[in-house]
């Protein structure tokens, strides 16, 4: 790839304009508060913004494009019936709980229903999803990098890898450092709209290339074209999930575990001047949540449209053009369930450089790279330069978002509970920037440990299945059935951890090799694809957790009720609502959105 100055001055004004931002926001961090909580003093619609771009790391897009090649439209389940709904029900349910008892975090809020061992349990569990998570993103923006070779001539090629990770590290740091969650959130709404701007064309321009969305139903199975079609069994679409796995573990446990107890959003909505404002930061979040599918999905689908021979920029390359056999129907004579490769290169390993082989000998093809080489074949000097930009900072927003989660949670939940009680909040600030450094340290190790994965989705959702999922079963009890107990909620928090990592010692993926990918105890069950098995494994983990906490629960005793209010939905006052005008009120925002998700659910059917 040749840029040209104007695009290294995009890239470079995008990355000073981001530090800047930092710098300028330094002299305004004078507590903890401020630098964990943005001083509770945001408006709905920054905080909405920054609610929506936290998420739209790389896993947002770089994943969600290699889902959509790899498993087609039915990739838009993680939004339509994977976001959210859930979305909805955090705004309207259960941001009165977490911003209306002042917790600083989620874990404090486990503190403030249930006791301090539940709240250790999910504070040291998130810290460690978050660093995960990070280092997903930051893998990723390193094998782009080295994917597109921006340091080529620059840097020794077996050195690329580690100096891109090691950059995007001081870069976060850098901005993080000095301006914490506020710098965070300016930033992230930046980001958004480098995002919009970044892909819309690529959109509009592979669409044309292709004819269109009937050109890519021409091309592509049938399965990879319609949402829900060939759900009712797990062999007849691509996912490899029936409809009741894929409504349970990815629409109900999966999406609900995040969007509701993941402190790396709800941090953002707790940023926000006031209940009415944090109640309404979900819903603004959802409406440009609800068409990112056409930004972040379409790439992908429209990369495995295109002939090889066709792309004359990424043909010339060692990779592109290596293309698998025409797919086969599946044995019921149902459409077919296997998408053509069309330009997605073979997976090499960016340490050692060479090709990737599966269990049978065959090419590793590298999904995650569906949208960087249509950035390379459709957008000239400049314009490349913006979408390179973009996607930089889709992984800035994406690290940036867990490293401040892990800094407050390290913070408040485990140094100042476990290790300094009484420390002053200017020592406590001071911790927060030193967790800053540790997070980005520990994000580094969990880059390398990702590159067995080729499709990050998978990662991420098998991570979110261990930590999210049973979570989501102690708040749904705890907010929700005054009886629930610390006892119960603490014991059912580890059950269901272990059934999670039970489940994934016992089962595989088609086509993996026993170990991170799950069969490291024995082989008992193999699922279609990596995605069926997380959204199972997640399953498992919060049905145990469920009916062990309420076992557990109605054998121990219950806190009075007095206790409890503000914590309960029954023992807590309902917001009040009369005196907004009615498209200002949450529940009316809530219905527009929810009509909207039904047709378009209908559309693409």
């Amino acid at each position: 790839m040749n840029l040209t100055y104007i695009d290294w001055l995009i890239m470079l004004v995008y990355f000073i304009f981001v530090l800047g931002i930092g710098f300028a926001l330094k002299r305004y961090m004078r507590t903890s508060n401020d630098f964990f909580l943005a001083g509770r003093s945001i408006p709905a619609w920054i905080c909405g913004l920054a609610f929506i771009s936290a998420n739209l790391g790389a896993q947002e897009v770089i994943g969600m494009g290699a889902s959509g090649a790899k498993y087609g439209i039915a990739t838009s389940h993680f939004y339509w019936i994977g976001a959210i709904p859930a979305m909805v029900f955090v705004g309207i349910f259960m941001m009165p709980f977490y911003y209306g008892s002042k917790a600083r975090s989620v874990p404090e809020y486990l503190r403030m229903r249930f006791d301090e061992k539940t709240r250790a349990v999910n504070a040291f569990s998130f810290a460690i999803m978050t660093v995960f998570s990070s280092g997903i993103s930051m893998y990723a923006m390193a094998l782009l990098i080295q994917t597109l070779g921006l340091f080529k001539g620059i840097i020794p090629d077996p050195y690329v890898f580690h100096v891109s990770i090691v950059l995007s590290a001081i870069i976060v740091l850098g901005y993080i450092f000095l301006g914490g969650l506020t710098s965070a959130i300016y930033n992230e709404v930046l980001q958004f709209f480098l995002i919009v701007a970044g892909f819309a064309p690529l959109v509009f321009l592979g669409l044309k290339h292709v004819g269109g969305w009937h050109g890519i139903q021409q091309t592509l199975p049938t399965a990879f074209t319609h949402s829900w079609r060939g759900m009712a069994h797990a062999n007849t679409n691509p996912l490899g999930v029936e409809w009741f796995g894929l409504a349970m573990g990815l629409g109900f446990v999966l999406s609900f575990g995040y969007w509701c107890t993941d402190f790396l959003v709800v941090q953002r909505a707790m940023a926000a001047d006031s209940e009415e404002s944090a109640r309404r930061v979900p819903l603004i979040a959802a409406i440009p949540k609800m068409f990112f599918p056409f930004l972040v999905i379409l790439p992908g689908l429209i990369a495995v449209s295109i002939v090889p021979k066709a792309m004359n920029k990424v043909a010339s390359t060692q990779t592109a053009g290596i293309t698998a056999p025409a797919p086969a129907a599946a044995a019921d004579g149902s459409a077919a369930i296997a998408a053509p490769k069309g330009i997605i290169p073979v997976k090499t390993n960016p340490v050692t450089g060479k090709a990737v082989l599966d269990e049978k000998g065959q090419p590793v093809y590298n999904y995650d790279l569906a949208i960087p080489v249509l950035l390379l074949n459709y957008f000239p000097t400049g314009i490349l330069g913006l979408g390179l930009t973009a996607l930089l900072a889709s992984f800035m927003s994406g690290m940036a978002g867990n490293v401040t989660a892990f800094n407050t949670v390290w913070t408040y939940d485990i140094y100042q509970s476990y290790i300094k009680k009484d420390g002053t909040d200017e020592h406590y600030l001071w911790m927060g920037r030193m967790a800053t450094i540790g997070g980005i340290i520990l994000s580094i190790a969990a880059a390398y440990a990702a590159t067995s994965f080729n499709n990050i989705m998978d990662a991420l959702q098998l991570v979110f299945s261990f930590v999210n999922a049973p979570l989501f079963a102690t708040f749904l009890l705890g907010m929700f059935w005054k009886r629930t107990t610390g006892h119960g909620a603490f014991i059912g928090l580890l059950s269901g951890t272990g059934a999670a990592l039970l489940h994934h010692g016992l089962t595989i993926p088609m086509g993996a090799n026993p170990g991170i990918h799950g069969g490291w105890l024995s082989i008992v069950h193999t699922y279609p694809s990596d995605m069926a098995m997380n959204f199972w494994t997640a399953i498992f983990a919060f049905a145990t957790n469920l009916i062990v906490t309420i076992v557990i629960s109605l054998m121990t005793k219950s806190r009075p009720d007095e206790e409890l209010v503000g914590l309960v939905y029954s023992l807590t006052p309902k917001p009040v609502e009369h005196h907004m005008r009615w498209w200002e009120k949450p529940s009316t925002l809530a219905i527009g959105v929810l009509a909207l998700l039904v047709v378009l659910n209908l559309v693409f059917a």
